[in-house]
């Protein structure tokens, strides 16, 4: 559950709504959105969130990302990122990490970023392609395949899924530990059961 609009709008994400959540959801739940201290983190995690996720407040604070790790432990701690392609044609490809839900940009290499909130001690990446976001034409492979290739922990792609395909193509192509969709969900284009066995029959391991 990310309350995308909380950072932008100034607030934290709402406390009885992942209280209710929780009491409802039964697989691991991460929150985020708006987390902007370590009391913030064990708020929602005694909410009932299993895993807490942070975006904005690390770019301004790196150092952030390490204390919360070393204070709950990095199973419970996810970056989130979100990354446009600035590199134009015939260049090496590279992205660059905005904050805001995406409309600030920060002049931060997503790879290198990516690499930094591992070593502060993040245990998770939330990758997400703003250029590909609400698209339904797929990840945007290209940087999903270079941060997984870099990092050690599990990264989740996220950002354009409109079919079946793109979510196996993101575990298979973009070398992904999981991904992400909504709107395909959302709207009843596919059940989650349909997205496990297809997956599934693309030899990728589900739980």
């Amino acid at each position: 559950f990310l309350d995308i609009t909380a950072s932008v709008d100034g607030r934290d994400t709402t406390l009885h709504t992942v209280e209710r959540m929780a009491s409802q959801v039964f697989i691991p739940l991460t929150v985020g959105g708006g987390v902007r201290t370590v009391q913030d983190i064990r708020n929602l995690l005694n909410a009932g969130a299993d895993k807490v996720s942070i975006n904005t407040a690390a770019v301004f604070n790196p150092e952030f990302v390490g204390e919360a790790a070393a204070r709950f432990g990095s199973q419970c701690i996810v970056v989130a990122i979100d990354a446009k392609k600035v590199s134009g044609p015939g260049e090496t490809p590279r992205w660059e990490i905005f904050t805001h839900g995406g409309r600030k940009p920060t002049g931060l290499d997503a790879v290198l970023w990516a690499k930094k909130m591992e070593d502060l001690g993040a245990g998770e990446i939330l990758l997400t392609s703003m250029d590909q976001d609400g698209m339904k034409n797929g990840f945007d492979l290209g940087v999903t395949r270079a941060i997984s290739d870099a990092l050690g922990i599990p990264v989740i792609a996220s950002g354009g899924v409109g079919n079946l395909e793109h979510l196996a193509a993101g575990v298979i192509e973009g070398h992904a530990s999981a991904v992400l969709a909504a709107s395909i969900f959302h709207f009843g284009e596919y059940t989650v059961p349909e997205a496990k066995a297809y997956m599934a029959s693309r030899g990728i391991v589900v739980r």
